[in-house]
């Protein structure tokens, strides 16, 4: 643990450390600098966003699924909604399976929008920098270390928020976690875009159609379509479409070798069902791979044990709890081994509520873990997992730690009525 005593270049203090800068620890920095904390976010990359912004294009988990669709969120992710709108690079559209409306956005303004949000709330911005050990003290996280080109660094923070999707400071923090040694961990997806697509053409060709047109091509023998179904969707540019297919199964996300061969299969299938789409589906003969998502989409890996673990049970009954941060109406979307999807839908107009307990790891203190390692099973994370849900749990988060930093109290300790009382003033949704 401490074998690094010597050899850091650079030592920095802060009140409230970031690690990963997806929509939750993006969310999570703006809603804690716009609370006045002194906040740093460390990203391995040379953009925010995560997902967001390297292999997605639309966020989810905004609007309840149904008839009549109803906002859940609100606060931060507005704030980057709103920005998207006004530069006419955003819109909403229904989801292919039901699961509620959609926000599709250019993926490459919302880099930019995520950033100047970012140094707008005060945040300070360290890029190339990637986390590879927790410091703690007994029960206590009190900084990490992290690599950079210049060598090692030290950063040391009264509150640290582990955004880093697989738990990495949890993880080397000796937090008990779940992951794919324990059970099935969801499949992988490499997104692609299409340039030079015949979009009105393309448009009339129904989900239903385009998967009887993928067993078609299966059958033949000719094409390695893992993933009988997926979507395909507009984006806010004409002849530019936006993929969901590929499959790549059964890969430990924090596993190097494993993520490799990943990456080079998601590409092989990118290009597969590329030919698919051109051989096969109306008004893609002349289309082409314009771009890939940055890395292999990675759902599922660790997942902490918190002070409260949010359960099936809990998604499907739209349970509400006491310490509430936000509220997720999205069906439980498993992307499995197989060549379909299982989706298990809440009633009607329903929602369950997120505890704030599923952000506290167990027995220890000065770290808050967000996005999709958040305490949650397996099949309660396959809803929850939602980018907008994972900017609700990135903010309210960022509240906490800023909080928690001013009155001089464990996150644990402080109490959920004003911590959502913080979280109602800057537009959170909890009910």
């Amino acid at each position: 643990m401490y074998t690094y005593a010597r050899q850091y270049n650079q030592k920095i203090e802060t009140d409230v450390l970031v690690v990963g800068s997806g929509s939750s620890g993006a969310a999570a920095a703006i809603a804690a600098g716009i609370k006045g904390a002194d906040v740093m976010l460390i990203e391995r990359y040379g953009f925010m966003g995560g997902i967001s912004t390297q292999v997605l294009d639309t966020f989810y988990g905004f609007y309840t699924p149904g008839k009549k669709p109803r906002k859940v969120v609100g606060g931060v992710p507005d704030m980057i909604v709103d920005q998207l709108k006004q530069r006419k690079k955003a819109f909403e559209r229904p989801n292919t399976y039901g699961a509620g409306t959609g926000v599709t956005y250019d993926p490459e303004t919302l880099k930019y929008i995520w950033e100047q949000t970012a140094l707008n709330s005060g945040v300070k911005l360290l890029y190339h920098t990637m986390v590879i050990d927790a410091i703690h003290e007994k029960d206590r996280v009190v900084g990490i270390v992290a690599a950079t080109k210049k060598g090692l660094i030290r950063i040391n923070a009264n509150v640290i928020i582990d955004a880093s999707g697989d738990a990495d400071v949890a993880a080397a923090a000796g937090v008990e976690y779940e992951g794919e040694a324990d059970g099935p961990v969801q499949a992988m997806t490499t997104t692609f875009r299409l340039i030079n697509v015949h979009t009105k053409r393309a448009k009339k060709v129904t989900k239903e159609r385009l998967h009887e047109l993928m067993q078609k091509a299966a059958k033949t023998g000719k094409y390695n379509l893992p993933r009988k179904e997926g979507s395909v969707h507009v984006t806010p540019f004409e002849g530019v479409m936006a993929t969901n297919m590929v499959r790549v199964s059964d890969i430990d996300g924090t596993d190097p070798e494993q993520l490799t061969r990943a990456e080079i299969e998601g590409r092989e299938q990118a290009f597969e069902y590329a030919r698919f789409l051109r051989d096969y589906v109306p008004g893609y003969k002349n289309a082409d791979i314009s771009s890939l998502s940055t890395q292999i989409g990675i759902r599922e890996s660790r997942r902490i044990f918190g002070e409260y673990r949010l359960t099936r049970d809990d998604v499907m009954s739209a349970r509400k709890f006491d310490d509430a941060i936000g509220q997720c109406g999205a069906p439980m979307e498993d992307h499995h081994s197989g060549s379909d999807t299982k989706w298990q839908y809440l009633p009607e107009g329903e929602t369950y509520q997120i505890p704030y307990r599923c952000l506290i790891p167990k027995q220890m203190n000065g770290l808050l873990v967000v996005g999709r390692c958040v305490s949650a099973d397996h099949d309660a994370h396959a809803s929850v997992r939602n980018m907008a849900q994972c900017m609700t749990m990135g903010q309210a988060a960022g509240v906490a730690a800023a909080l928690s930093t001013r009155e001089r109290k464990n996150a644990r300790e402080l109490s959920p009525s004003f911590l959502q009382e913080q979280l109602l003033d800057i537009g959170a949704i909890l009910e």
